[in-house]
């Protein structure tokens, strides 16, 4: 049978790795962010902004922390508020307002400076941007091909524009509900017959798609999962009425015969 003295210091020891254990997965994960989480992504411009890695915790999201400013923050992240939950860790700049306009594509694009209506997608920045002659008139990220399936790069012209488009080969996760591709905006189509758009999505923070360009739409969010309850971004929708010239009533499918120009250029970032 032990003596006293040698089980006492066993119970402080024991207690002590304990303490250790709990403390060290919250250390590693400030430290070392895990796969799947925006701070695993790198882009070009990420030099530009003084930004740190920051791990959220239980109940902490981005409307919490951040308060009118949380759209800033997920803009650049590239993400969108149901991809985004504890243990999960975010780039966030530590001065807000140096990205609240925040655009790491160019003001002027001079080879688009004789187009009404011109779209840039840098794949290295999961950005795009919506050029009038040249002028940047807005931009926003992306969720591109998620490295098994490449989206393809070039010069395309937009053909089809279609408000409700569905997926054919893809469904809701969990269920068997086609994919929506709500506000979708046809750019190519290759060999094989496979359409390639430009659709509303979810933006988890990476390239995520099967080769589509995916944009905001978080009214499909909440219709397709609940979340979230306030839908507030919807590039997709945005970018659909700039194409068209203004609101769309119907959802039948409309050809464009001179639709905008499409360049897409850059290679996507892979997780680290």
């Amino acid at each position: 049978m032990p003596s006293v003295s040698t089980v006492v210091p066993w119970v402080v020891w024991s207690t002590l790795l304990a303490m250790i254990l709990l403390v060290l997965p919250a250390a590693y994960a400030e430290a070392t962010p895990k796969r799947g989480s925006p701070c695993s992504m790198s882009y070009p411009s990420d030099a530009t902004i003084q930004w740190e890695c920051r791990t959220l915790h239980i109940g902490e999201s981005l409307e919490s922390l951040f308060g009118e400013q949380w759209v800033t923050v997920a803009r650049f992240n590239r993400i969108d508020r149901r991809h985004v939950h504890a243990g999960m860790s975010i780039k966030v700049q530590k001065q807000i307002e140096d990205v609240e306009y925040f655009s790491p594509l160019p003001l002027l694009y001079f080879a688009a400076e004789q187009e009404k209506r011109f779209i840039l997608i840098n794949l290295s920045e999961q950005f795009l941007g919506a050029y009038e002659y040249g002028i940047l008139r807005f931009a926003v990220p992306i969720a591109s091909g998620n490295g098994h399936d490449e989206t393809p790069r070039g010069e395309f012209r937009l053909t089809v524009a279609h408000r409700a488009q569905q997926s054919c080969r893809y469904t809701v996760e969990g269920t068997d509900r086609p994919y929506p591709m709500n506000y979708a905006l046809r750019f190519h189509i290759n060999r094989e017959g496979v359409s390639y758009w430009i659709h509303g999505r979810d933006l988890p923070g990476y390239p995520a798609s099967h080769g589509c360009i995916g944009l905001y739409d978080e009214p499909m969010q909440y219709e397709q999962y609940g979340f979230p309850r306030d839908p507030e971004l919807n590039d997709a929708k945005r970018l659909f009425e700039w194409v068209l010239g203004g609101e769309v009533e119907d959802d039948r499918v409309i050809v464009l015969p001179h639709g905008p120009r499409v360049h897409i250029l850059g290679q996507a970032p892979r997780q680290h």
